[in-house]
């Protein structure tokens, strides 16, 4: 990737240029000669979990003390960049393994959640899963359905259904969110650390085709009566919503730092492609409207890891606010999707096959705009702070 898409020299340390280049090299060499494979042939690739898991990538962020990497937040934004820039299935499968399951198992779960958990998780013997949308309930968890319904020996059994769950048809262990008590409306809703291979559960791939990330596994899961017993509940029953919330903001970042990624590839495929290809005697790059397509997204580009960046930081510190990571993804997506159009009208007719990478860019991105928090509802956090201040 060309090394002229970094930020100047004093942005990023000595040791943070040696992090990227490590997963840089990774990437480059494990995972994409499978990337445009899994793509067209549909296919999570279960080798890849080993790979991630050989390169340290699964137990990056967790603490040293449990096996970890220690990763700072600033580590893991330049590692998903890295991903996001090669492989989006790998890098959507990380954001659920080691964002969203085993970060929360790590922050919510007791010492015998863990003990069982986060090692598995973290060798990539086992696979999680974040059970939390459903048909009715995807920006707005409050109204998830899912009921747990207490038994008298304090077990519970699980009615409902989920949609979208990615690493739902494979996991091992699945955190899900259900509501113990409907009149309570999101006071209700309480998390559980569950294994899969139990009755009541059925699990189907989504129907139809997905638009993007079609090397990763979404899938519909179905409660009937599932058990679950009384050591499952994760974290204190009634405080599932702000386990999930907590999950979601991670997340956030992880998403906002793949876009990036995304982004930095598709100005590197255009810049390629615009000075190799010639027309009317000249390459496309020295076509004005080239080139102002190429300042446009090399500028936004810079912005984007610029704000991803400043959240990843502030993370650290832990002075990090709603509007810094609402703001890191909505710039960060809705800037790589306009990078990827860019890049496949630049392109002209290649840019409409699968033998060159910026078509997936392309249907790739449109997820980031949606996972964790939709562009809208992004937007709707930022305009609630505001309006609130302004109060």
């Amino acid at each position: 990737m060309n090394e002229a898409l970094w930020l100047p020299d004093d942005e990023l340390s000595a040791d943070e240029r040696a992090f990227a280049r490590e997963l840089r090299a990774f990437s480059d060499d494990k995972l994409a000669p499978h990337a445009r494979a899994i793509d067209e042939q549909r296919t999570f690739r279960r080798e890849m979990v080993a790979d991630l898991a050989a390169a340290g990538v699964l137990g990056g962020p967790l603490p040293t003390g449990v096996g970890g990497g220690g990763w700072t937040p600033l580590q893991l934004a330049i590692a998903h960049e890295e991903l996001g820039a090669v492989c989006g299935n790998a890098r959507g499968f990380c954001a659920v393994q080691t964002g969203l399951v085993t970060q929360t198992l790590y922050r919510h779960g007791n010492d015998a959640q863990r003990r069982r958990w986060l090692g598995p998780l973290m060798r990539g013997e086992a696979i999680g899963c974040f059970a939390l949308t459903e048909p009715d309930a995807g920006s707005d968890v409050a109204s998830l359905a899912t009921r747990a319904e207490r038994q008298a020996d304090g077990s519970y059994r699980v009615f409902g259904g989920k949609h979208w769950i990615t690493n739902g048809g494979i996991a091992d262990v699945m955190l899900l969110f259900a509501n113990v008590d409907p009149s309570l409306g999101h006071k209700g809703i309480t998390a559980f650390v569950v294994t899969t291979d139990r009755d009541g559960i059925e699990r189907h791939a989504m129907p139809g085709v997905d638009l993007g990330h079609r090397g990763s596994d979404h899938a519909a899961i179905t409660f009937d009566g599932m058990p679950v017993a009384a050591d499952e509940v994760l974290g204190p029953i009634g405080r599932g919503f702000s386990i999930a919330m907590s999950g979601l903001a991670a997340g956030r970042l992880s998403v906002a730092a793949g876009a990036v990624g995304v982004h930095r590839r598709a100005l590197a495929e255009s810049v390629a492609f615009t000075t190799g290809r010639a027309q009317f005697g000249q390459p496309l790059a020295q076509f004005q409207m080239v080139q102002e397509r190429l300042a446009d997204v090399f500028t936004a580009l810079h912005c984007s890891r610029a704000l991803v960046y400043r959240c990843a930081r502030r993370r650290q510190q832990g002075n990090e606010t709603h509007a810094d990571v609402a703001m890191a993804k909505l710039h960060a997506t809705e800037a790589a999707a306009a990078a990827a159009e860019h890049a496949v009208m630049l392109h002209g007719a290649r840019g409409y096959t699968s033998a060159f990478p910026v078509e997936r860019l392309w249907r790739d991105i449109q997820a980031l705009r949606i996972y964790e928090g939709t562009s809208m509802i992004q937007k709707t956090i930022l305009a609630r702070m505001l309006t609130e201040r302004a109060k």
